[in-house]
């Protein structure tokens, strides 16, 4: 239950991508990891404890062997989750109070942000002594609400409903103009009219919890964050004799990755060529490597058990999904699985297999997307879940435990392809 309790509180702090590579960025400092910068020269040195963020929202991490390596193990997931982003002008005045004008981030279960306490997080920035300048935002506390339509005037809710994000989803926010950027600068100490930019959202203010008649499941918002937890942690906790271990959280898998800071970007092969010595052992070490793709998969939903696949069908404290695509949405092949499931049995972790139902698409995740830059062997895995997408949803408790210890197993096991 530790490592459940744990997950939840770096889910609370998580409050968005900035701040999801906040809080990983604080754990590594706590573990001796140095910050580099990427317009900076780097002096990499053996046995030496190093991270990389990209854009606030993006972050690599990597340890090196005390002597020559001959692969990297790395372990891949995403900071963002579906949410919904505040607009440049982003003030209503509607009757009788001020709301928010909001656009959809990903593809959420919209009715799931109704009619719960709300706030905002994200970043803003100013320019200060000629040099731009970012800070975190938090509005710590119940700020908003989407208030849903009485049903005296809306008849035929429960027969379903299509939601129109303009219309439906803009959250009540104050009885007067400009409190809500008051309120903002406020929380970073500036005054308002130095707010230059700013990526803001709203996220659910819900904390998560521990249920079931024995705790088997938890509740919690942005659960996409169970991956970057339990593989961060696995990263914390390994070490390789003979390979370079990295963890790497991408921003932008709700949206494709197509951004400078996505898995389709530069990022991690930028770092990987700046860790070896030239080209030729950098090319090298990739061909040896290997890559997790962690992103979580979707549990049999009970009451809705048709909508999985007929014998591929994945279970909560099922432990670790590995998924598998025949058109390439994940990256799964039979090399890659066969290593999974090696890893698993050697770190004494349960396993089971996921594909989508042959006439319901599924999603897509990071795997593929990476491997366009950086193309190495890699599996797609991942931890059920149900409700996905929903402002919160539901897991296994027994999980997360079980992903630590197979990611510490797979970072100092040695594959030979």
């Amino acid at each position: 239950m530790g490592y459940t309790e744990n997950l939840i509180d770096f889910i609370g702090k998580s409050t968005d991508c900035y701040h999801a590579v906040k809080t990983a960025k604080d754990r590594l400092d706590e573990n001796g990891f140095t910050e580099l910068f990427e317009g900076d020269k780097w002096d990499v040195q053996s046995g030496g404890k190093y991270y990389v963020i990209r854009n606030s929202s993006s972050i690599i991490a990597f340890e090196m062997p005390k002597k020559d390596f001959g692969a990297f193990m790395i372990c891949a997931s995403h900071t963002d989750s579906p949410s919904f982003k505040l607009k440049p002008d982003f003030e209503i005045n509607a009757d009788g109070c001020i709301k928010l004008s909001v656009e959809g981030y990903g593809g959420m279960i919209m009715s799931s942000w109704l009619d719960r306490p709300l706030s905002i997080s994200g970043r803003i920035v100013i320019a200060k002594d000629g040099k731009i300048e970012t800070k975190l935002v938090n509005i710590d506390r119940n700020l908003l609400v989407i208030p849903s339509l009485a049903i005296h005037m809306s008849r035929d809710i429960n027969k379903g409903y299509e939601f129109n994000i303009r219309r439906d989803m803009c959250p009540i926010a104050s009885e007067k103009n400009g409190r809500i950027e008051d309120i903002i600068a406020e929380s970073v100490g500036v005054d308002k009219e130095e707010i230059l930019g700013f990526d803001l959202s709203l996220y659910n203010r819900m904390h998560g919890a521990v249920l079931g008649a024995d705790g088997e499941y938890f509740s919690a918002p942005r659960i996409d964050l169970q991956c970057m937890y339990s593989t961060l942690e696995g990263f914390l906790n390994s070490e390789s004799d003979d390979n370079v271990t990295v963890f790497a959280a991408f921003d932008n898998e709700e949206v494709g990755s197509g951004t400078k800071q996505g898995a389709k970007s530069s990022f991690l092969r930028d770092v990987l060529e700046r860790i070896c010595d030239n080209s030729e052992t950098y090319k090298r070490a990739v061909a040896k490597s290997f890559m997790l793709s962690c992103d979580n998969a979707h549990a049999v939903h009970p009451n809705f058990a048709d909508k999985s696949d007929g014998t591929n069908r994945v279970y909560m404290n099922g432990g670790i999904v590995i998924k598998y695509n025949a058109n390439q949405r994940y990256t799964t092949d039979a090399v890659s699985e066969a290593v999974v499931k090696y890893v698993c049995k050697n770190a004494g972790v349960p396993y089971q297999m996921y594909a989508n139902r042959s006439d319901i698409p599924g999603g897509s995740t990071l795997g593929n997307l990476s491997n366009e830059k950086v193309s190495l062997n890699t599996a797609d895995i991942g931890l059920a879940q149900l409700a996905m997408h929903s402002s919160y949803e539901t897991a296994g408790s027994r999980d997360t435990e079980y992903m630590v210890k197979m990611i510490k197993e797979f970072y100092k096991t040695e594959i030979v392809l």
